[in-house]
């Protein structure tokens, strides 16, 4: 029965359930980061150029979207991720690791390169920049990953996720799943889902 409801429902479906660790359907951000990266180099028209050392893509530290001078080990983590993607795929990539100076700003709605990172990127004749931000609620992670193009900061590719985060991944954010009511810095574990309830 284990083996036709993961076939029928995807592993992906079983995110959020306490049946996630046991099928696969737990965080696996080695995957993830392929996943935005294939999608990412999908999308631009005209198309980014593999195999050029002298036209390399940029790839900035995610950050904290609710504090854009923030970022935590998960940021540092899912940068270095997306910085693999991109190598596996023949691209020259340069990572820009956060600081005060090299962040995304928020404007009119827009992910834009702040002043120095908007200069250095045609210095270094980047074909495009990689920005992203994450807001964590409870255990929701939403992820928004931009391909801005570092003349006009213009958005050549997206990538947007709702991420249900295991107690793995909870931990680069500094949590763990609430055990006891008098533990502290936790967030509280799913309640069981319609399919838990069939199987328990």
């Amino acid at each position: 029965m284990l083996l036709v409801l993961s076939g029928a429902t995807g592993c992906s479906k079983l995110n959020g359930t306490r049946l996630e660790p046991v099928l696969g359907g737990d965080v696996n951000l080695v995957r993830l980061g392929d996943t935005v990266v294939e999608e990412l180099v999908a999308q631009p028209v005209p198309p980014l150029i593999p195999f050029r050392g002298d036209q390399p893509i940029l790839v900035s530290t995610l950050v904290n979207n609710e504090d854009l001078q923030q970022t935590s080990p998960f940021g540092r983590s899912f940068q270095n991720n997306l910085i693999a993607g991109f190598a596996q795929r023949g691209y020259a990539v340069k990572e820009l690791k956060l600081r005060r100076d090299l962040l995304v700003k928020l404007h009119q709605g827009e992910f834009m390169l702040t002043r120095n990172l908007a200069e250095m990127a045609p210095v270094q004749r980047a074909q495009a920049v990689v920005v992203g931000t994450y807001t964590l609620v409870n255990r929701v992670l939403y992820l928004s990953v931009r391909l801005v193009s570092p003349t006009n900061q213009a958005i050549r590719g997206v990538y947007e996720d709702k991420i249900y985060l295991d107690e793995d991944t909870l931990r680069l954010f500094g949590f763990t799943m609430k055990k006891r009511e008098t533990d502290e810095n936790v967030i509280m574990p799913p309640k069981p889902s319609v399919l838990d309830s069939i199987l328990y």
